[in-house]
């Protein structure tokens, strides 16, 4: 699992690293910096004229006991708000996938999968707001440009 998403890592940067710094006339247009095995755009590359924005709804639940209905809002909005942080961070950064499996007698004994992600956001907006029957979602945007990325 560490070999592929390292290869699709790579294939990006390069991508990337190709696609910015291209001069010729097509880098304005959003090119696919990799192409599943249909061929349809899996990742889009960020060209200097461009503008990427970046929507995620992050979803939070108000805990079962609290002192009052504000405080089960504002909990769940806080938990909704950190989960559509970490979509954003698993959109732009990636996630670091890591499995193992035991098997005994060729059986699947046990088997566990742990992701991560670290990242750094910065600029995301809650653009919409929503509570209902204890769970709280917020809608949140990212512009990425190319000015934001590279210094």
């Amino acid at each position: 699992m560490r070999i592929a998403a390292a290869l699709a890592m790579t294939l990006t940067v390069s991508a990337l690293h190709a696609g910015l710094f291209s001069s010729d006339e097509s880098a304005s247009q959003v090119k696919c910096a990799y192409s599943g095995t249909d061929g349809h755009c899996v990742e889009p590359i960020l060209k200097s004229q461009n503008e990427l924005v970046i929507t995620v709804v992050g979803q939070g639940v108000a805990p079962s006991v609290t002192a009052s209905p504000a405080q089960a809002y504002a909990l769940a909005k806080r938990a909704a708000v950190a989960d559509g942080y970490r979509q954003i961070a698993e959109k732009v950064r990636g996630v670091h996938v890591e499995g193992q499996d035991s098997i005994k007698n060729m059986m699947l004994v046990q088997s566990s999968t742990r992701t991560s992600v670290e990242a750094l956001v910065k600029g995301a907006n809650v653009t919409n707001t929503t509570f209902k029957e204890g769970l709280c979602e917020v809608e949140m945007e990212i512009a990425l440009s190319y000015s934001r990325i590279l210094p």
